[in-house]
Order: structure tokens, then sequence, then C-alpha cells
């Protein structure tokens, strides 16, 4: 490693390797040869070889020195320079769950802390919520616990690394650790990773464990303490566990691809890392190496381009065979803290790489009239009908119908002997098989209708496909506040050169480059990395002069770390540079900015309100900055690979080395192929044309230009189009309704993204309790991004309610607010920021946002009084008001309605951001209306609510049919109790012809004299829930799902009470209940916890609101899933330490509440068990259900436990609280809260 930065050795060689899931690539620097040599070899080839990364350098050598390497022999290192390799061992590891079987180590109490996670489940509409398996086999409990004490408490306290003071309320116990390591051992498992409470700032009780473990013969231990030393307990956790299942696996790998080298232990090798920066062999560890492959990718698109090729902000798009990896570069690489890989949450600085399952695998199916792309993929094997294994429709198959995948420059490598080129007769009788059945439809639908060709059905596929990819490179850019059309599309990847072109005109980019090595970029920027150093402490300060200081002497000390790490890889001290970082956050919000020292110097507070402002588009005036961690990266400065000039172009002479039919959207084109090694500097050919770059096909569409660099790359102007796309819109395209379906999503997604930027409350920013949707001007809802379910749908209602209200009152620059149930809100604190959308002084749509207010007034602190008996006891009620009057926001008069509020400014910042989402979804409808036209934008808001009605009346009949064929009746009675004894009552009716359905709930109990009271909305929201669960297909969330559907819900009943009822409860509470018994109704699954056991506790200078999962119920297939979110919620859990650090509790336990859920066949869910001890007075108010009517298992199978709720007084009597209560909490006093567990399906024998 000392020759880094010197001259070069020239007569030795070096090796940029990237070992794919398919493919390794290696890019070689041979002696003697101008250009590098490129080769590709299958990454597992058994019968060929051990290891292909080893092979492929094996003949290389061996073709360039003439010298005979057998395949069983050491590789002589004498010709070699260095080794730089990016693998996917780790990754694959980890896809397959093929790591080290592992243990996990934690505090007493919290053993299921990370299969509960933030206790949110992965897919809202997946009844069976599978969730990740846990990397861990086995989990110890450490008997030890410290807890964080305030400054102004005396005695017995340690100052821990941030600067918290911090409280040893029991030392580790090593005499009850010692046997329950031994017992791993017993059992094999010799690799442990150990999360204990807080260890981010006090690291000895880890440390002490990992050295009992060491001395007791544990091979590996991973400490959350040393990978991460950042607060939160549940992603450090993660991250160890991730660590100790991958790095043996690595480790193992890495240790026999050097002992395959004569002199491995001389060799120089460096490893590529998540983050960008290459590691020696010692320093590659497991939850650093999981992005290794892509980060290659990041490194050379943007050191080969970005400066050299163009000054403008990059897109990389890396598409491939299973997957499309998303990233961007302006100047530096964009990192995260937290990423989560194959469903398990790492955090450590890695590349902001999105990841997007769309690829050439990606599955064909036309479903429902409209076209449909993944996500599932045919993989390689079988993989697409072309590859001759009997396979499936897939992208890839589309470009060979189209002739963008030529198969004369495809390898022959298909058959039974493997010799054999693309099939292309079996993709095209596929094809017609297809056409069939979607013509046939079509013809259905419109009589006259002219037959799709297979060609326009393929094209077809990879316009759905393309905007599939199109909405993460979106969200990429737009959800930091960039505009998407303002990069440039650097493509790689085997199969992103045949898109680029339409992305870039998806994207409204106007340059596409596709790099001259775009097939093995990964590999290639392996050689333009840097050997990178990262070093982190925590650091609990607010930012003024006093806590600067002490920044700055950590900063100094992890600098002098860092250099003296670099320096013992060989670095000379002018090849290391560093750079350092404070990672802020304003007070009272969980967003963390890692803030790089700026050039000026010391002035951090202004670059962190710049990039806060950059991001969220707002500041926050009067509010601390406080520091979390201090960062230092330090790089090493190889300067190994430059990108090499090519020779002018010979414009006069430039000729087609061949011409083939490609079918673009006008038709079928001669189109010239030019193959990129005979092409030079300036040369220049006008779209359609292919260009060969070695394996993969650049697609140069009509009205473009492709030209190329002085670096020999090539660079894609793209060509305008007109700006509205006209079409017949009376019947639905059956290719558009699918673009359409993915826009008007978009559009939903992305409001959502930005409220959640803008807002400022915990509720929406980390929890997530809020929803966006658009609406047709009838207000039937077009588009509904799936947040949280109890709002969907229900939205709908207030709309019209508004519509109706203000009548022709409405202007350009009106916004709307409304919370009031009988304007069709849910409770009072889901505040509903309503804008109309105008096009020439007509309304044509409408934008809403509904978001959880944390607190709108009402008679206990967190507006959720379990007593109140009426809305005025609730908070602010409004019908009606003008939040904003042509363009002015009213800030007197909704300060005026909310008077009673605690936290007036909290609820102010977040209307704005309420508006602000708005206003996006506004700006992309017009955006979509200046591309497709007003008529055809307004059209497919129609056929996008027949196309969700079609697939829910497919439903209803295929279940209408198996009701039948089980009852004999197409009538089904259903009912279910709320803990007060009211009734819900369903009388659900079936048509089999028509697939349609009636839910009347005539028989359903009166309005109560209490809050559990549910306004019609909640009831619309669960009926649309569970159909959507039950469809069990990806179908936007519109009107067109209740179009088969008549509901009936009694006028004074508890499902439609009057306009003074008390309702906070009836959409936390009573809303689980009614899904409990539409679900049960259909046989779909037992029921879930159905509750969702809302917790507030507070005082006058804080508040503080959760809501606690429990057990989901079991299936006809699957068993119940334990500690979850279930049905109408998915909000998230705020994590141990934070908890304890924010407020003044100590949390002693929060785990599975073991046996709780229902035995059967399928057995139900657990619930959870938390138990909170409390250091001051605090009124805490609990709202829960299932306390007295347990969770109804179904089928035979058992009831789930019922939930409860204790509080143990300081004498340790334990005082029961029943479901609903408000109580004055002393310091020391512990709440126990036990949630419902799920029933069971089926009779257990």
């Amino acid at each position: 490693m000392g020759e880094t930065g010197a001259t070069r050795k020239e007569e030795k060689f070096r090796f940029c390797i990237d070992r794919g899931g398919t493919f390794t690539d290696i890019y070689a620097e041979v002696p003697g040869l101008p250009d590098g040599y490129v080769t590709k070899l299958l990454s597992v080839d058994p019968q060929n070889y051990e290891d292909a990364p080893i092979e492929g350098i094996r003949r290389i050598l061996e073709k360039f020195t003439g010298e005979k390497i057998p395949r069983n022999s050491k590789i002589p290192t004498k010709n070699i320079e260095w080794i730089r390799m990016g693998t996917t061992v780790a990754t694959n590891a980890l896809l397959e769950r093929k790591g080290e079987r592992i243990a996990l180590c934690v505090t007493k109490g919290f053993r299921d802390l990370l299969q509960i996670g933030n206790q949110a489940r992965p897919h809202i509409f997946d009844l069976t919520v599978a969730k990740p398996s846990n990397l861990y086999e086995e989990v110890i409990e450490v008997d030890e616990r410290v807890e964080l004490v305030s400054d102004k408490e005396d005695g017995g306290t340690v100052k821990g690394i941030s600067g918290e003071q911090v409280r040893i309320l029991k030392p580790l116990d090593e005499k009850t650790l010692i046997p329950l390591l031994k017992g791993l051992l017993d059992k094999g498992i010799s690799v442990l990773a150990v999360v204990l409470m807080h260890s981010y700032t006090y690291p000895a009780h880890e440390n002490l464990v990992e050295k009992l473990a060491l001395e007791m013969g544990f091979r590996h231990v991973s400490l959350s303490s040393s990978l991460t030393p950042m607060v939160r307990a549940v992603p450090r956790g993660l991250t160890a566990s991730v660590d100790a299942y991958l790095t043996p696996v690595i480790k193992e790998y890495l240790s026999n691809f050097m002992s395959r080298f004569d002199r491995g232990d001389k060799i120089n090798v460096l490893f590529m890392q998540s983050d960008g920066g290459l590691a020696p062999e010692n320093r590659f560890s497991g939850h650093k190496a999981v992005l290794s492959g892509p980060a290659g990718g990041v490194v050379g698109y943007s050191q080969t381009l970005f400066g050299l090729e163009t000054t403008k902000p990059l897109i990389g798009f890396d598409m491939g065979g299973t997957s499309t990896d998303v990233s961007r570069y302006d100047g530096t690489y964009e990192q995260v803290l937290e990423t989560q890989i194959a469903g398990a949450t790492i955090q450590a600085p890695q590349l902001d790489i999105n990841t997007v399952a769309a690829g050439g695998g990606s599955k064909l199916k036309f479903q429902f009239g409209s076209f449909r792309v993944g996500p599932e993929s045919v993989g390689a094997h079988p993989g697409p009908v072309c590859y001759r294994k009997g396979g499936q429709l897939a992208v890839t198959d589309t470009n060979l119908i189209l002739g963008t995948v030529i198969p004369d420059f495809f390898p022959s490598i298909f058959g039974p002997n493997e010799d054999q080129p693309l099939d292309y007769n079996a993709t095209k009788a596929a094809f017609e098989i297809l056409a069939g059945e979607i013509n046939s439809y079509r013809r259905t639908n419109n009589p006259s209708t002219k037959d799709m060709s297979i060609e326009e059905i393929a094209l077809g596929f990879v316009e759905v496909a393309n905007e599939a990819m199109c909405r993460p490179i979106r969200q990429l850019t737009e959800m930091k506040g960039h505009e998407t059309r303002d990069h440039v599309l650097a493509c790689f990847g085997g199969a992103g050169p045949q898109h680029a072109c339409a992305i870039a005109r998806s994207l409204g980019m106007k340059e596409v480059y596709v790099h001259r090595y775009c097939g093995i970029l990964s590999a290639y920027g392996m050689g333009l990395a840097d050997v990178v150093q990262d070093m982190q402490e925590p650091f609990a300060a607010v930012f003024n002069s006093d806590s600067v200081v002490e920044a700055e002497r950590r900063e100094r000390a992890l600098v002098k770390q860092v250099r003296e790490k670099l320096r013992e890889q060989g670095f000379l001290e002018e090849s290391i540079k560093t750079e350092s970082y404070l990672n802020l956050r304003y007070e009272g919000t969980d967003t963390a900015i890692m803030v790089k020292r700026p050039k000026n110097g010391n002035d951090f507070v202004s670059e962190f309100v710049r990039l806060f402002r950059q991001e969220y588009g707002f500041e926050l005036q009067n509010r601390k900055i406080l520091i979390c961690d201090i960062r230092v990266r330090g790089v090493g400065i190889t300067n190994i690979l430059k990108p090499k000039e090519v020779g002018l172009g010979n414009q006069a002479v430039l000729k087609p080395v061949a011409s083939y039919r490609v079918y673009f959207n006008s038709g079928w084109h001669n189109t010239p192929l030019f193959k990129l090694e005979n092409l030079g500097f300036g040369d220049t050919m006008s779209g359609p044309a292919i260009i060969m770059n070695g394996n993969s096909t650049v697609i140069v569409e009509p009205d473009c230009l492709a030209s190329i660099t002085c670096y020999g790359n090539i660079k894609i102007q793209i060509g305008t189009v007109s700006d509205v796309i006209l079409s017949d819109e009376k019947v639905a395209d059956v290719v558009r309704l699918s673009i359409f379906n993915h826009r008007f999503m978009g559009i939903a997604e992305q409001m959502g993204r930005t409220l959640q930027r803008t807002s400022i409350s915990t509720n929406i920013k980390e929890r997530l309790d809020f929803s966006c949707a658009l609406f047709a001007p009838d207000g039937g809802l077009v588009a509904n991004a799936p947040h949280v379910p109890v709002h969907l749908g229900a939205m709908s209602s207030t709309v019209r309610w508004q519509m109706s209200h203000w009548g022709e009152n409405l202007e350009e620059g009106d916004v709307l607010v409304t919370n009031h149930p009988c304007s069709g809100g849910s409770h009072l604190p889901d505040i509903t920021v309503v804008t109309p959308v105008f096009d020439n002084g007509k309304i044509v749509f409408f934008v809403a946002s509904r978001g959880h207010h944390a607190e709108i007034g009402g008679i206990t602190p967190g507006s959720m009084p379990p007593f109140s008996k009426s809305i005025s006891e609730e908070g602010a009620a409004i019908k009606a008001f003008k939040l904003v009057q042509k363009g002015i926001f009213q800030e007197e008069g909704i300060i005026r309605l909310l008077s009673g509020s605690r936290r007036i400014e909290d609820n102010l910042s977040d209307l704005r951001a309420q508006v602000a989402a708005n206003q996006r979804g506004i700006t992309l409808i017009k955006e979509l209306i200046n591309q497709y036209g007003l008529e055809t934008v307004q059209a497919y808001m129609v056929h996008v609510q027949r196309n969700a009605e079609e697939a829910v009346r497919e439903m209803l009949k295929s279940v209408a049919s198996t009701v039948l064929h089980e009852t004999g009746s197409l009538e089904i009675q259903e009912q279910d109790h709320m803990d007060d004894g009211s009734v819900i009552q369903l009388k659900l009716t079936l048509d089999l012809e028509k697939g349609e359905a009636g839910f009347d709930f005539t028989g359903s109990g009166s309005e109560v004299y209490g809050n559990w009271n549910a306004p019609e909305a909640v009831t619309m929201a669960a009926v649309i829930y569970c159909l959507r669960c039950m469809v069990n297909v990806d179908i936007p969330l519109n009107q067109g799902c209740l179009a088969p559907v008549r509901i009936k819900i009694p006028e004074g009943s508890l499902l439609s009470p009057s306009d003074r009822a008390a309702v906070v409860g009836g959409n936390v509470l009573t809303s689980q209940r009614v899904t409990d018994v539409i679900l049960t109704a259909f046989q779909a699954c037992a029921c879930s916890q159905g509750c969702m056991n809302n917790l507030t506790f507070g005082d006058d200078t804080f508040g503080y609101y959760e809501t606690i999962g429990g057990g989901s119920g079991a299936g006809p297939t699957w068993d119940g899933t334990s500690g979850v979110q279930c049905h109408m919620t998915n909000t998230r859990m705020t994590d141990p330490e934070i908890f304890e650090q924010r407020y003044p509790v100590l949390l002693h336990r929060f785990g599975i509440r073991e046996n709780s859920g229902g035995a059967g066949h399928h057995r139900g869910g657990d619930g959870l068990v938390r138990e909170i001890e409390f250091k001051r007075p605090v009124v805490v108010s609990i709202l829960s259900e299932r306390r007295v009517h347990a969770p109804r298992g179904l089928q035979g199978g058992s009831d789930g436990a019922p939930g409860a709720n204790y509080l143990v007084r300081k004498d340790k009597t334990r005082v029961y609280l029943g479901g609903k209560n408000s109580i004055h909490v002393e310091a020391g006093e512990v709440l126990q809260i036990f949630t419902p567990g799920g029933g069971g399906f089926g009779s257990p024998n």
C-alpha cells in the first residue's frame, strides 16, 4: 500500500472486479494494452470453477503472460499490482437467509425488541402480515440496566460518551450471564450480537459481554455500541445482528479468496463498502458490505461523468435482471445513515441507493383490464420465455419482440447444450396467446375496436415498466426538494440503455449519458474509489458556544484516530484528507441532518438551516438546535484509474455495420446498427439508431441525437415530443390505464412525502399518521396513497360535504379546513385540508390531506380523552372554514377556531405542511394535464375507477361462489360486541351474477353515552379496506371499489351518531371491530386484536401519544403475527431509547405476551406487554377495547386472550384500570398494558 498515489508500475496487472448475483464482471489494466481488457463470467459455475473472481484473474494472467496456470494451483502474485473488488456475498446471504447461526444478547425485559421493531406491518393490505424472519436463532437477556438522568439530579451518576448523565440501576450480573452463554455454545452457536439499552453512550456493559464471550470461546461478537454508536436501540440492534450474521460468512469467503494466491499476505486487495469507499480485508465487515456492488456503479458514473462530461446533477439508472437501482450525484456522494435491505434495517453510512423491483426479468400480466409489470420476477431460472427453459413472459421478451434485443449480438448460451440463441419464435407464440386474451377483453368492452398487434402489446408493457421505474426517480429527487427535469440520466447496467431515452423523456430530462463501460461500470468503479475510514461518536448537547468547544475537541481526537488508521494502511500524510460532520436536529423533532463542516469554518447552524430548508421547505424559528453525533470521514486518495480520452471519429465515412427492424411508437423502422468500438470523438447519429456497446444494446429513439464524447461515452440529446397526447378516450386504452394508475398513485404518494417533509409533529413526520388523496370534480376518490387504512375512502365524504356547503363560493387560491365528524370527518385530531384544482376557472379535481394533530384541545392533554361524553369535550370542532382565502393564509381565524389547543404553533406548522402537500398535488396534476390534455386526464380519472370496480366485482363473484358452495346461501349474518355490550350487527348479501355486495348494519347498537361512536366515514373506510385486502391485487384505491357495494347504516346508531356525540374512540376502537365483523363474515381470517391501545400522558409542559400493537388473526393458510399494528392503523412506535431520552419515563419491559394468541390449526398472533414507570407526576389516559370480549377465533379456532391495563403503586399494590381510564400517576408508579392476542383459525386437531 506504500505506493499509494505514486507512479504506476507499468509491468503489473490491475484488476477491478464486481462479483454480482448472476455475472462477475472484470475490468483489467494489462501491461502493454492501451485500453482496459473486459471479461464476464457466470458468478456460480461449480462444474468449471470454484470462484469466479479467481478464475477471471487466472484466465487473464494466463492469456497475457503466456504462463500456464492450472486451475487447482495458486495464482502467482508477482505480476499483480492490486485488486479492487465488490461482492454480493453479503447481500446474497441476507436475501437467501444463509448467514451464520447467531444469538442475540439484550437487556432484560427486551428479548423481543428486534422482532417487534417499530411494530408497523410491511404491507398494509396483506392479511398474512408477512414480516422478514429474524436473523438470530436464540435470545439471552442480560440482567443489567442503566438510565439517563437530567443534569439536575444528584449523586450516583457517571458521564456517558455523549455527555449525558447515566445512572447504573443494575450492574451487569456476570454470574447469571455465564451459564446463558455456555448454553448457546452447547447448542453450537458461537456468534453473538449484543444490544443493551443506552450502550451508545455507556458501552461498558456491552464491552464486558464481549470480553466474557470471547474468553469462553465465541468466534465473533458484534457490539451495537462499536458498530453504530447512535441513539435508537432498534436500528442499532438490527445492525449488530446483521453484522454478526454476515461477517463470519464474509471473513470465510475472503480468507478462501486470499488463500488462492501464492503470497496472499502480501497482495494488495481492497473491498468496496456500502458507503462508496474501499477497505482492506481486515476492516471489511458484514454491516458495511450489503451494497458493495451497487456502490461501485455509483462511484463509476459519478467519477467519470460529473465535472468531466457535465456539470448538471446526475441520476444513476442501473437496470439489471431483477431490479433497478436509482441514485443521485451532485458533486458529493449522497449518503443515508439508515436503510432497509432484504428486510433488515442497517444503521451505518451508506450511499443513498433506491431499489425498485423492475428489471429485465419482471413478469408481465394482463389483469382486470390493465397491463401489470412485476413486482414478481421470473428469475434467471427458468427466466423469460426466450431463454428456452419453459419460462414466463418478462420485460426481456418485450425487447426481443420490439427488436431492441438482437439475438445476433446476444450470447448463444441457451438450450440443452447451451449453444443456441434467444428463442424469438417461442416468445412470439407466447405473446400471440396473450394477445388473444387482451383483444377478446377489449372487444367485450367495444366490439368495433381494432385488435392490438403483439408489437403494440409488447410496447405497452415496456411503457408500463418505464413508468414503474420513473416513480422512485421522482421520489429520490423531489423528496429532497430538487426538480427531476434539471438532472441528467446516467445509464448503465445490462438492460438500462434500451430504456434510457423513454425514461428520460417521461421525466422531462433533456440528456442521457451511457458510459462506454456501461455493462461493467460497477467493476470499473472499484478502480476509481478511494479508501475510506469512518469514525463516529454520540454527543448530546444544545448547539452553543460551550458545546462547540467540546465538539471541536472531540472532532480533533477522531481526526487523529482516523489519520492513524489510514497511515497504518500505508497512506502518506499528503494522500489523506478528512471531512468532519455534526449530526444536528431541531429540538422536538426526530429529523437529524448530517452537516459537513462548512468551508468557512464553524458556521454549522447556517448550513444546517440551509439544508433543512432545502429538504423540508421551511425553517423553525426560535427553536434550539441539538447536536446528536460527531463524525469524521477519512479518505486515503488512491489516484489509480483515470478516464482515458478516445481518438477523433471520422463523421464523413460513418457507416453502420448492419441494419435491423425496430418497433417504436410510430411503428417499424429500419434502424442502422453501429459498434461503439468503431466510433470516435465527435461522431453523431440521429435516431433511430442502435449502438452496440459490448453486450449492451443502446437504443437511440426517433427525434433523439447521439454523439460520442471525448472520453468515449455516448451522449444522447432527447428530442421534444408533442406536449399533448391525443387519443379516443371513450374506451380505456389498456396500456394507458396502467400508466394513469401509476401517475395518479404517484401524485398521492408525492403529496404524502411533501407532507412528511414539511410537517414538524412527531405524529405526522415519524409515526406517519396521515393520508393524501386526489378526487374527481364530483368528490369521488381517484387515488389514495395507502398510509393509514382508517382514512381510506373516508375523505371522499369530507370533500363532498364541503362541495355541498360552499357551492359556487370557491375560487382559485381557496383552501378549506375541517375536522367535524358530521362533515365527513373521523375524529377531531384528524384535521383534513381540501384544495380545489382549477383549470380555466373551472374545478377539475380536488386534492386533500388528513393528518393526526397530537393536540386539538379538549379535557385531557393529547386530545384523546377516555371519558368524553360529547364532542365539545374532545377539542376544537371545525365544520367548514377557508384556511386560505384567495391565496392569503387566514392565521387569525384559524387561531380563534383552535384556541383550546395546548400546542397552537405545532397545529399551524402542520396545517401549513398540509397546504403545501396539496399544492404539490396541484402542480403534478397540472403537469399531467399539460402532457395529456384535460379531456384525456379526466377520462382516465373515470377509467381507473371502473378498473377498480371490475377488480372488486371479480373478487365478490369468487367469494360468492365459495360461500354458496360451503353454506348453500348468499346471505350471511355476523355480529360482535364492544366491551360495553353494544352490538355491531352485519347482514352481508352477495350477488353471484353481478359481483355485488350489500353491507347492512341494521340492528347495531344505539349511539352511546361515551366516545366510541363512529361517524359513517369510519365504516366506509373499514369496508373499502376489507375489500382491498381480499382482492389481494395492487389495484388503485378509489371510489370504484365501492361501486358494486351498498352500505346501509341506521341513523342514531353508534355507527351513525348525532353531531353532538363524542367520537374520539370510534376512529381508533370501533373501526377495528367493524373490520373484524366484515372479515369474519367473509371467513377471510379470525379476529385480530381489535383495538389500537391508545395511550396518552403528559402535563402542562408536554404531551405524548402512542398506539400499541397486538396479535393479528390467523387465516386459512397462515398463523397470525405477534406484536404488530393491525388493520385500521399502521403507525410506528417510538424507539425505547428515544422514549426514555425525551420523556420522564423508564421502560421496564416491552415484549411479546406469550401464548395470548388463540390456539387453532393456525395460531393467532400474540399481543404485547408494555410496562412504563413514570419519573414524575403526570396525567395518564388509556383508551382501549377487547378488555371484556376476546378476539374471536374462526372455524374452530380458539379466541385470543383479551387485553388488560393495570397500575402498580409504589407499595406494589396492583390496580385494574379497565379499558378506558384517565388517572393522575405519581413518580415511581408503573403502568402495565397487556394487549390482546389474535384469534386462531381452524380446529387445533
